[in-house]
């Protein structure tokens, strides 16, 4: 199996499909790993781009290390990852916690290897209530996660895949293997690096980052996200990047690329290829 290794030692595992046309490189969310983009990878592949899907540390394949669960280490293990294998011309598309991390890629690294940026119910600009972020969520709905994972991440993740992150709490009609698809790979992040994830993706503050993007940028977002809601990160994201589009999915739940995976596939598409 594919890995690059960081200077600190960590493995981190990867994908990487399809040999032709502009790569794009998909980030995955809290707590999933880069199998939740399967589907969206080999869309891509098949329509002629490299589609390439990396595990976060401490997901899915990665190394479960002590340490680097914050916004600077992912943003640097995926500058290490895109520096190894050395592309250029790049489609970057993070998927909530992973929007966060493609847009700290950016502000820390630049984006002299970047041609887009697309940002899917993506985290930024800041999720926690903070005195110059009076709308944000409040710490307790984030330390009620944290008490989730310590206490039984199990059930926390199965409370979260049958309830809010695919709004299946509203349709009741998201499928029993879409959901035990999420509870499972849940459980393969290390229990210490999803649980200090929760800070990483909800109390780093992204205005700065998003400020700095300086490619052609898209954010797609559902009115009707439990997870991360719209007023507070979407809506707002793309008013910081400058001229941003913004597509609006009404009804949307927090999982775009599994409750609405052949729009969500044809939006990234045209935006690639336009």
């Amino acid at each position: 199996m594919p890995y690059v290794t960081t200077d600190d030692g960590t493995q981190i595992f990867y994908k990487d499909w399809g040999n032709e046309g502009s790569p794009v490189l998909l980030s995955h969310g809290w707590p999933l790993n880069s199998d939740a983009w399967e589907a969206t990878a080999l869309f891509l592949a098949e329509h002629g781009h490299r589609a390439i899907a990396h595990d976060r540390r401490g997901h899915g394949k990665s190394s479960q290390t002590w340490a680097g669960n914050e916004m600077d280490t992912y943003a640097d293990d995926l500058a290490c990852l895109i520096d190894h294998l050395d592309l250029s011309d790049l489609t970057l598309v993070g998927h909530s916690t992973g929007g966060g991390e493609i847009a700290h890629y950016v502000g820390r690294h630049g984006s002299a290897r970047v041609a887009k940026v697309i940002l899917v119910s993506a985290v930024p600009p800041l999720m926690v209530r903070t005195d110059d972020n009076p709308h944000g969520a409040p710490i307790e709905t984030f330390d009620a996660i944290r008490a989730g994972e310590a206490g039984n991440r199990s059930q926390l993740y199965r409370d979260l895949a049958d309830g809010p992150f695919f709004g299946n709490n509203r349709t009741g009609d998201v499928a029993q293997g879409t959901r035990d698809a999420f509870w499972l790979q849940g459980l393969a992040s290390g229990t210490r690096n999803a649980y200090e994830c929760i800070a990483a993706f909800s109390a780093t503050d992204f205005r700065p980052d998003l400020a700095q993007i300086d490619v052609p940028t898209l954010v797609i977002h559902g009115d009707d996200d439990q997870i991360v809601p719209f007023e507070i990160s979407g809506k707002l994201s793309a008013q910081l990047v400058p001229n941003a589009q913004l597509i609006v999915y009404e009804g949307g739940a927090h999982g775009l690329p599994d409750t609405e995976r052949e729009r969500l596939h044809n939006d990234i598409l045209t935006f690639i290829e336009s």
